[in-house]
């Protein structure tokens, strides 16, 4: 029997503000945190080479690795209030006028464009640094899969990710440190996520926490930054990293396809019920809760100014709805989507994000995204 959304959760309503905005960091100077590592480490004797689409996708990895020093210009010069008044994300007092956002009588009336061109600066700082945290949660989680998964075809392609990672979080914070202002703390709703994957002890729930989800998530929202920013630099290096980031994804997709083909009814009802939290969690970190707090504004204001908590309009932002491009139909791949009577297809219509079902899944849709390949080859041209 599937659990209520309190059980899951620790709230009775997913929309509920108050208590997202309730889980908060409160340790804002941790620089070392420790989660138990539940997990058998694995070996295997049997080194046959049976997994065609993993053989496939290591050689891939193997031939489209890049050098973060060497493949990306850190010569560019980076202005991080131009960028932000460049950014088609940052708002004026004239856009906001324009969809009718009505400040008077807020915190925010007395906010001009320059208050909203430092938002525009806290947020891209903000939205970056949560990219970091998420990459080395991606570099600890994908050694815990070379220890943990039973197959010799994933334990070679995990390692490959495991390098991919590590030049994830140096680029990010390269970038942050050097081009901006630093970074801010992690996000706790991603921190609890993070921490979740970490502790549980069974392989699957590794891959599918973060190959599927937050993965999935990260590739979408890279595709959309990398889109709007003005920065070349910035805009290059969200190339290469997504270039690796949908090899990943397919990681996950076609390990736990043959996996979950195996699993019982409960047993998925089980990795449904990740999967909704995880979707969950990861929605409710985009608050720009730090981001608020930062500049001296109540979240809860700013959130319900911008109408996120108006039942007539939540889960209506377009763009936080495009995040889910890619897991939807991952989800739906592996066969999560319909289990049990489609119960997580049933979660998904409660975040608006159903609709993305049928778009295509990451299991071959790296070879499109190889931009590190396709650089060489005009290179080479």
């Amino acid at each position: 029997m599937a659990r209520s959304d309190a059980e899951i959760l620790g709230r009775d309503d997913v929309d509920d503000l108050d208590a997202i905005l309730a889980v908060t960091n409160t340790d804002l100077t941790e620089a070392i945190h420790t989660v138990s590592n539940n997990a058998d480490t694995i070996f295997t004797w049997d080194y046959e080479r049976s997994r065609e689409p993993l053989a496939k996708l290591y050689e891939k990895a193997k031939t489209s690795q890049w050098n973060a020093e060497t493949d990306l210009d850190w010569s560019t010069d980076v202005d991080p209030e131009k960028l932000a008044r460049n950014h088609p994300l940052t708002p004026t007092l004239e856009g906001l006028a324009a969809v009718g956002i009505d400040l008077k009588g807020t915190s925010l009336a007395s906010w001009g464009n320059d208050e909203w061109l430092q938002f525009g600066v806290n947020r891209q700082q903000w939205s970056l640094s949560q990219f970091l945290h998420g990459e080395q949660g991606a570099l600890v989680c994908t050694a815990k899969i070379v220890e943990t998964v039973p197959w010799i075809d994933a334990k070679y392609y995990a390692s490959t990710q495991v390098m991919d990672e590590a030049r994830h979080v140096e680029v990010f914070a390269k970038y942050l440190d050097t081009k901006l202002d630093g970074h801010y703390p992690i996000n706790h709703h991603l921190k609890m996520l993070l921490d979740d994957i970490i502790s549980d002890s069974r392989w699957d729930m590794t891959y599918l926490g973060m190959q599927i989800m937050v993965e999935g998530l990260a590739l979408a929202s890279f595709g959309l930054a990398q889109q709007t920013t003005p920065c070349p630099l910035l805009k290059q290096l969200l190339r290469y990293v997504m270039s690796d980031e949908a090899r990943h994804v397919a990681f996950g997709v076609l390990s736990l396809k043959e996996y979950y083909a195996g699993l019982t009814d409960a047993e998925l009802l089980d990795r449904q019920e990740f999967a909704f939290e995880a979707a969950v969690r990861m929605r409710d970190r985009f608050l720009l809760q730090e981001v608020w707090e930062r500049l001296g504004v109540d979240p809860r204001e700013a959130i319900r100014i911008f109408k996120q908590d108006d039942p007539e309009l939540k889960n209506q932002d377009p763009f936080q709805q495009l995040l889910f491009s890619k897991i939807v139909p991952n989800c739906k791949k592996l066969g999560l989507l319909d289990a049990n009577n489609g119960w997580l297809r049933t979660r998904f219509d409660t975040l608006g994000v159903s609709q993305f079902e049928d778009w295509a899944d990451t299991g071959e849709e790296y070879e499109l995204l190889d931009e590190v390949a396709k650089d060489r080859a005009e290179s080479a041209a």
